[in-house]
């Protein structure tokens, strides 16, 4: 799907509220060959958001978009790696045009004020909790795209869960999976459990995280949200298998 496509006729809430100010100039940059004035965009946003209130798949793509530029800004600098994580990502959401056009639309958010509780909290509103769990994935996997988290982006991220109502174990249990090499209890986090728990207690809380990331529960949120959530699925079961090992089970 191009970019421009899901701008022109695919978008709900981000057309409304604080997403929809800072995606406005762009938006009438599209239309008309930006013939379109700021207030003419506005009021036809305020007017789709009206009439949208659940969150399309090109919804969650711009609020991918505008949670990127809100982590890559927290630490004052653009790497080279977070950029080449994110082209793949954008061309296999919108193809080598909207590819092109969506990395438009972050430069020029890259130099916006950006509120991220404002984004974060619209997105609650409006975006279902298993697809918000796997923005926080993806939102973690940028930030380590070198390997390593910088500790401003690390705050954002969490910053910005609080905001979405990402419960802190679920938050936890996503970070653990990037901390098998620093943390012995990594998959007791992962599975939000503690290392004293029961055999029969790790058993159960498999089956309820396995449950939880499954990724048919975001089955509508684009094929970006369904990789993060098979990842997380993977890691479950790592974490699983981890201490069944440990254990001799």
């Amino acid at each position: 799907m191009s970019l421009g496509k899901w701008i022109l006729g695919g978008l709900g809430f981000v057309m409304g509220g604080p997403i929809g100010a800072l995606i406005g100039v762009f938006v009438a940059s599209l239309f008309e060959g930006g013939r379109r004035t700021d207030d003419s965009v506005q009021d036809a946003s305020q007017s789709k958001q009206q009439r949208t209130r659940r969150a399309t798949q090109g919804d969650v793509q711009v609020s991918i978009i505008v949670l990127i530029a809100c982590v890559i800004k927290a630490d004052g600098q653009v790497l080279k790696s977070e950029i080449n994580y994110i082209k793949p990502f954008l061309l296999r959401n919108f193809g080598e045009q909207g590819a092109k056009q969506a990395l438009q639309l972050l430069k020029q958010l890259l130099e916006k004020d950006i509120d991220p509780v404002a984004v974060a909290e619209q997105i609650r509103q409006h975006v279902n909790y298993s697809t918000r769990l796997q923005l926080v994935h993806l939102l973690l996997n940028i930030a380590n795209a070198d390997g390593d988290f910088n500790a401003n982006e690390l705050r954002m991220i969490e910053q910005i869960s609080i905001h979405m109502a990402v419960q802190q174990a679920d938050y936890q249990s996503l970070l653990a999976l990037y901390q098998r090499q620093k943390d012995i209890n990594w998959a007791y986090t992962a599975l939000e459990i503690q290392p004293t728990a029961t055999d029969e207690e790790v058993k159960k809380a498999y089956r309820r995280m396995a449950m939880k990331y499954h990724p048919d529960k975001v089955a509508n949120a684009g094929e970006e949200i369904r990789k993060q959530a098979t990842e997380k699925f993977r890691g479950i079961n790592e974490a699983y298998e981890h201490i069944k090992t440990q254990r001799g089970l």
